[in-house]
């Protein structure tokens, strides 16, 4: 993106970096399946994953795009004149007149014929202007983008280009004949042609015969200019000889001479136009126009040049604010509908990295509600980090909600730092730089260095990119080993994120890294350790997160319970 281009997703572009999310981090967070909820077409899709996956900690970003949201959101009238706008612009640009190539011919009918679809493009820019011109837009980049089409409407070439396609279009309407002159020598052969005039006044028919004596004979008849007299006359060509426009010139007019002649300027030559033997007289006007091509060809390319130019400016720079606005007017209409149906959203609130760096109150996850239509039946939960709780050590029962919580979190800050409203009662956050999932792999991908050495090597990738700005979800890490090992890997793993400080949630069964939270702690690293619990309430699970120690060791219960080998669930067949 150009640093000279307005944007109302990326401001200040050139002074602020951005850190990609992994494919395999936005399929964990489920931010594919969000996509899919938004729009059905496979380009916006990609546009929007495109945006909310790369991320930066600058709280400006956040602030400004939540801003501009907020504006969308509520001037729903807003939405659709500015979606009218854009769909007729693209398709404009896309397969309008002026979308053709520069090195294509364009004859002088077609560009005159474009004028209509410059006015367009004119009318254009006037209404989104006007419709940008709302007082109850309140945000910097729209206020922005309103200066800049203020911008472009007054300027001085936007004006000329007003004033020259409403004074072309005028005279063009105008247009009801063509004269062309035609050079002879002494033997009557043609040695050059050109046009004379463009007039306001159709050609008097008349018989050819008295129209050739009466220019031969009268007093008069031998001009002494080639000025339009306001009284010329013609004669249609008709069938003559084999019945061939082509053969009445060569008959009447000697116009073939020039061409069998070897001297002739090569210049000369290129306007002359053979028909077809088969052609009839209804495309007459179709090798009038070649013929005014080949003489005008200068002319054509500068004026198609120079409308195209205007173009550029008036068109080409505001194009590229369609897939940003839609990305803004996907995310509005899903809220809207999510809002609609009873669950909560809200505008998140960035803010510095002095005291919590996350305060969550009633969030739920928002992949999780797609597939639910009564809100009532969301567990809301409420999480913290601050300086005492930099990484959790998540457990809880078997399909306890382990899982959804720790996704539901990766998706608050996606979508806070994406600028949308997100699925929480308030959400106070300060930004990450990007995040980073460590959840299981697929069995395909970890033939090579199995299970275990495939969950290590890309551990260790992602710790190597993580920063203390960095959000990490891992979710079962080191499970796929025997429970000592998993526990001796897992256990050094937390102690080098305490050590980088990186904001964490650790999912796991290993209930014995949750009661060694004391320990870690004491290990005096940057970084603090605590035990998070999904409760369960007389042996119910409530998806309610707290903290607190582990409910006990209960990981190879939940295995057993999991493939129906408790004592209990044997008996009862």
């Amino acid at each position: 993106m150009a640093s000279n281009r307005i944007s109302i997703l990326f401001p200040k572009f050139d002074e602020i970096q951005y850190k990609p999310m992994s494919e395999s981090t936005c399929h964990d967070l489920g931010l594919d399946t969000l996509c899919k909820a938004l729009t059905n077409d496979i380009k916006q899709q990609r546009y929007v994953m495109s945006i909310i996956s790369n991320m930066t900690d600058d709280p400006y970003v956040a602030e400004y795009r939540q801003q501009v949201f907020s504006d969308i959101l509520s001037l729903p009238e807003l939405r659709k004149q500015i979606t009218e706008l854009f769909d007729k612009l693209e398709f404009m640009r896309s397969f309008g007149g002026m979308a053709k190539k520069s090195d294509e011919k364009l004859g002088i009918w077609y560009l005159l014929h474009r004028l209509d679809e410059l006015d367009d493009y004119i009318k254009c820019v006037e209404a989104m202007r006007d419709c940008l011109s709302n007082d109850k837009i309140k945000s910097e980049g729209l206020i922005s983008f309103r200066k800049y089409i203020e911008q472009i409407y007054e300027d001085s070439c936007f004006a000329q280009m007003r004033k020259d396609i409403s004074e072309l279009k005028v005279k063009s309407s105008e247009i009801k004949s063509i004269t062309l002159g035609i050079n002879v020598n002494e033997r009557f052969e043609a040695t050059g042609m050109g046009l004379v005039s463009v007039n306001a006044k159709p050609f008097k028919k008349s018989g050819i015969v008295s129209n050739f004596a009466d220019a031969i004979a009268s007093k008069n008849a031998i001009k002494a200019d080639a000025e339009w007299n306001g009284d010329m006359h013609y004669h249609e060509i008709d069938h003559a000889a084999n019945g061939r426009p082509m053969a009445f010139f060569q008959k009447e007019m000697g116009f073939m001479a020039m061409q069998s002649t070897p001297f002739v300027e090569s210049k000369i030559r290129e306007t002359i136009i053979n028909l077809p033997d088969d052609d009839s007289m209804s495309g007459s006007t179709f090798y009038l126009e070649k013929v005014m091509n080949k003489m005008l060809d200068t002319l054509v390319r500068r004026l198609r040049d120079t409308l195209s130019k205007y173009v550029d400016v008036a068109v080409i720079n505001i194009s590229r604010l369609i897939p940003e606005f839609t990305y803004y007017i996907l995310f509005a209409q899903f809220v809207e509908k999510l809002s609609e149906q009873g669950f909560p959203l809200c505008e998140a609130n960035a803010v510095s990295a002095d005291g919590k760096s996350m305060q969550a109150k009633g969030f739920y996850n928002l992949k999780l509600a797609l597939n639910i239509d009564d809100p009532k039946d969301i567990v809301p939960n409420d999480l913290d980090f601050d300086e005492n709780n930099t990484v959790y050590i998540l457990t809880g029962a078997n399909r306890g909600g382990k899982t959804t919580v720790t996704q539901a979190v990766g998706l608050l800050f996606a979508l806070a730092q994406g600028g949308i409203r997100v699925p929480a009662q308030s959400f106070d956050y300060v930004p990450v730089d990007c995040i980073y999932t460590h959840f299981p792999a697929d069995e395909d991908k970890t033939i090579d260095l199995g299970r275990l050495g495939e969950e290590c090597v890309r551990f260790k990738q992602i710790y190597a990119d993580c920063t203390q700005k960095s959000l990490m979800l891992l979710n079962e890490t080191f499970s796929t080993t025997s429970f000592e090992e998993g526990y001796f890997i897992a256990k050094d793993s937390v102690k080098a994120l305490l050590r980088k400080n990186v904001r964490t949630i650790y999912n796991t069964h290993m209930h014995k890294l949750g009661f060694d939270a004391d320990e870690l702690n004491n290990e005096g690293l940057p970084g603090k350790v605590s035990s998070l619990v999904v409760k369960s309430e007389g042996g119910k699970r409530s998806f309610k997160v707290v903290v607190a120690k582990p409910e006990g060791m209960s990981y190879a219960h939940d295995i057993a319970e999991k493939y129906g080998v408790t004592y209990e669930m044997l008996i009862s067949d």
